[in-house]
């Protein structure tokens, strides 16, 4: 699905943020910036949990603008997983199909199909206690996937795992992209997330795009010099150029 910003305004405190892009279909798109620079509200912005000063957004020419957050084609997960303590896992994924709990039986199938697309089968019972920090993520990807809708947000989603359960994550992430060709518009603090997952990516700058481009070529010797700063250049040499030599 393609997401259109046209010229969208917002105010954060003492600093105007502008978003005014087009957001590529069918494939993952990794947000990157200084802090405050407007990476999450520009996702808040999409899922409807803040409201423009101006401007419009559009999904696939429909304007969603002025849409509650539960009437917009997206799906969001927060670093913050959100899940309910005392629920098990196979109910806290079913609130993202129905926050009644009032199930039929293709709903109670496509819970059970969730939970083994991300490799949590034989642990339904499991309440998030029970579980590990890439565990729970799981659980709350699975919960957004049987929402079913073509837009997948992931707010620095990830940020809290250690390198190993972090690249298990993106890995899981790909391949659901790729099986159900949803976009996928994820806030990351890791340069190298983006080229890992051979993403389009966003550079963030006071509130507006600053870049935007394959995250090959934007995070490569010939990328922005805004972008270089951001990152450190000796961080780029040793991590990020290396691997795509």
């Amino acid at each position: 699905m393609k997401i259109k910003l046209d010229q969208v305004r917002f105010n954060y405190g003492a600093m105007p943020m502008f978003f005014d892009l087009e957001i590529p279909e069918n494939r993952i798109i990794a947000v990157i910036g200084p802090s405050g620079a407007g990476k999450s509200t520009l996702l808040n912005l999409i899922a409807g949990f803040e409201q423009v000063a101006g401007g419009h957004i559009y999904a696939d020419n429909k304007e969603i603008t002025n849409l509650a957050p539960s009437e917009r084609p997206v799906s969001m997960v927060f670093q913050e997983n959100n899940l309910f303590a005392h629920l098990n896992v196979e109910t806290n994924i079913a609130l993202g199909r129905s926050p009644k709990l009032k199930l039929t039986s293709q709903d109670r199938l496509d819970v059970n199909q969730a939970i083994e697309r991300v490799g949590l089968g034989g642990k339904e019972l499991r309440k998030p206690a029970e579980l590990s920090g890439g565990e729970r993520q799981r659980v709350a990807i699975a919960r957004a996937l049987v929402r079913q809708q073509p837009v997948l947000l992931l707010d620095e989603a990830f940020a809290s795992l250690g390198p190993a359960l972090r690249f298990q994550m993106l890995d899981l992430v790909a391949a659901l992209q790729k099986e159900t060709d949803m976009s996928v518009l994820m806030v990351t603090h890791t340069p190298e997330d983006a080229v890992y997952l051979d993403s389009w990516l966003l550079f963030l700058e006071n509130g507006t795009i600053s870049s935007s481009g394959t995250a090959k070529e934007l995070l490569s010797d010939e990328g922005p010099d805004a972008l270089k700063r951001y990152v450190g250049q000796a961080k780029l040499e040793a991590d990020i150029f290396a691997p795509l030599d």
